[in-house]
């Protein structure tokens, strides 16, 4: 094959190989200068579908295929952190969404998001202090607001009676 290539002018040689022939009945074939998205959102498009199926582990493989691609996306940055919070590896989250922020700053989403990290954790003051900034920026926002109510529905759940009695 290099011998037949080789003696090709270099027209035909370049032609060979970057237009490969389009089968019969096959769709036109796209050149590369037409694409239009960005090196990220492929792996970005997969975290999502894989991270809504309930896939983590495979989502953060595409998120973080994502960031590697394009280090300024925000998307692949939030969901990369949210891969690691279900994941329970909630020091990579810290460190991606510390890079969210850097990008995008203190989005109603990230705050919300940053929240949900904490309530995973255990950590009920630092969630609502997070729930209840995303609040203020957005009063409105359904999800923050079910955050909320889950959160106090978790605090309810665990006080206990006093002196321990049932």
């Amino acid at each position: 094959m290099a011998t037949g290539l080789a003696a090709c002018d270099t027209t035909t040689r370049d032609a060979a190989i970057v237009a490969p022939v389009n089968p019969a009945g096959a769709d036109p074939i796209q050149e590369p200068t037409d694409v239009k998205y960005y090196p990220s959102d492929e792996p970005v498009r997969m975290g999502l579908e894989q991270f809504n199926r309930g896939n983590y582990g495979i989502a953060q493989r595409y998120f973080k295929d994502g960031v590697e691609k394009s280090p300024k996306d925000l998307t692949a940055w939030m969901g990369l952190a949210a891969s690691y919070d279900r994941l329970r590896r909630f020091d990579l989250a810290d460190q991606a969404y510390a890079q969210a922020t850097r990008l995008g700053g203190e989005t109603v989403q990230l705050l919300n998001d940053q929240g949900y990290s904490f309530m995973l954790r255990g950590n009920l003051n630092a969630a609502r202090r997070k729930f209840e900034r995303a609040y203020s920026l957005d009063p409105t926002n359904p999800v923050v607001i079910n955050n909320l109510e889950l959160l106090n529905g978790s605090r309810r759940f665990i006080e206990r009676p006093p002196n321990n009695q049932p």
